[in-house]
């Protein structure tokens, strides 16, 4: 990880929005606008009073339902407003969004076939592929650096964006299946030093949970096992 001028980085809390019902029946969500379910509204709301301890002056959510409505009850938290952006969101997933991996498998075979390699050029159909993915959001975040550089920035988004960072921090190939937990309503902090190197990120806390104890386990799902994903 690379050594950092706190002072000159952008420090950014990166939050995964909490959980829909999509979530709990193994669903590709993508860009699909779901809502948080109960169980979600419960993380979000846990989530703001562990925000509450921290002092930020951006917070940016992805457009998506779920991740503005994990963002509310942060944004009274820390008095600020939500500045939605459409780069934050989830990876594209195209004609297969909505629906589960068995789903998948019957209704598109090929495509199913293909997914299961994990290529970074592959895409589902209609979708994108994860080198485009990754090349979205590093560019979202290194213009979020430049913007707020040496201040901390709440970013509420998806799980496969954190994906794309876990994978960038550890210089980890976009190829595979994941290798990084990353639970719904997890604190997560990150810095980066240069905004013109965006993909140079330094990796503070990731997949805190305490704030969500006592509640129901998380569904579970394990790309090694050809599971959906976020």
């Amino acid at each position: 990880m690379p050594s950092s001028d706190a002072s000159a980085s952008t420090e950014f809390i990166l939050i995964r929005h909490g959980e829909t019902a999509w979530n709990r029946e193994l669903r590709f969500q993508g860009h699909a606008d779901v809502p948080l379910n109960d169980i979600g509204h419960e993380q979000a709301r846990r989530l703001g009073l562990r925000l509450a301890g921290e002092t930020a002056q951006h917070l940016v959510s992805s457009d998506l339902m779920r991740a503005q409505q994990t963002a509310a009850p942060a944004a009274l938290q820390l008095a600020l407003p939500v500045v939605t952006s459409v780069s934050l969101r989830e990876q594209h997933f195209g004609i297969v969004e909505g629906m589960r991996a068995d789903e998948i498998q019957a209704q598109h075979p090929r495509a199913w076939e293909q997914w299961l390699e994990f290529r970074e050029d592959h895409a589902m159909p209609e979708g994108e592929s994860a080198r485009e993915f990754h090349a979205r959001i590093v560019a979202a975040l290194g213009a979020l650096a430049a913007e707020h550089r040496g201040r901390r920035v709440v970013v509420v988004t998806h799980g496969g964006v954190l994906d794309m960072v876990w994978r960038t921090a550890r210089g980890l190939s976009l190829s595979g299946p994941r290798q990084s937990e990353i639970p719904n309503a997890g604190f997560n902090r990150i810095r980066m030093a240069d905004p013109a190197r965006p993909d140079a990120i330094e990796i503070v806390e990731w997949a805190d949970t305490r704030h969500l104890a006592d509640l129901p386990p998380q569904p579970t799902y394990d790309q090694h096992r050809h599971l959906a994903k976020d």
